[in-house]
């Protein structure tokens, strides 16, 4: 038996993905949507993780370097210019990340998918924070770009 709760948070974020081709070469923006659930085997305090606290730190990691900035690969050439106008960026797979970017290592592009794997790696870091017990993990993220798209990340052993 588990148990689970999923706070849910929305942010205003723009990204590109030049790799794929197609409309979302383009500079754009998006209202995301992510739920983000945790598991426990048993509550022994009678919850899986307090609430406010997991709520809160999750909101704020994510208002801080998410909300109202730009998402981009490392590697596009918007990068610099966005940077000598000290623009909110938020860089995935760079050679040189800053503390909060280092969470999206490996991952190279800020796809609807990465996003989940990014809010997944946020949810880790944020139960560790909290001291949580062991057994207390992210099981699932799920992120929307739109109404009509969105992904799921689950870790290994929760599918």
């Amino acid at each position: 038996m588990s148990h689970s709760v999923t706070i849910r948070h929305n942010f205003e974020t723009a990204h590109r993905l030049p790799q794929l081709g197609g409309k979302c070469v383009n500079l754009h923006g998006h209202s995301w949507w992510c739920e983000i659930e945790v598991t426990a085997a048993s509550i022994p305090d009678d919850v899986v993780v307090e609430f406010g606290a997991f709520k809160g730190k999750i909101r704020q990691w994510i208002d801080t370097y998410l909300d109202h900035g730009v998402m981009l690969g490392a590697a596009d050439e918007l990068v610099p210019a966005l940077q000598s106008h000290q623009c909110k960026l938020y860089r995935f797979g760079a050679g040189d990340p800053s503390d909060a970017e280092k969470l999206s290592h490996e991952l190279v592009w800020p796809t609807v998918e990465n996003v989940a794997v990014l809010i997944g790696r946020v949810g880790s870091q944020v139960i560790g924070e909290l001291d949580a017990r062991v057994d207390v993990q992210v099981s699932q993220v799920n992120i929307s770009e739109t109404h009509v798209n969105s992904a799921t990340w689950r870790p290994r052993g929760h599918n």
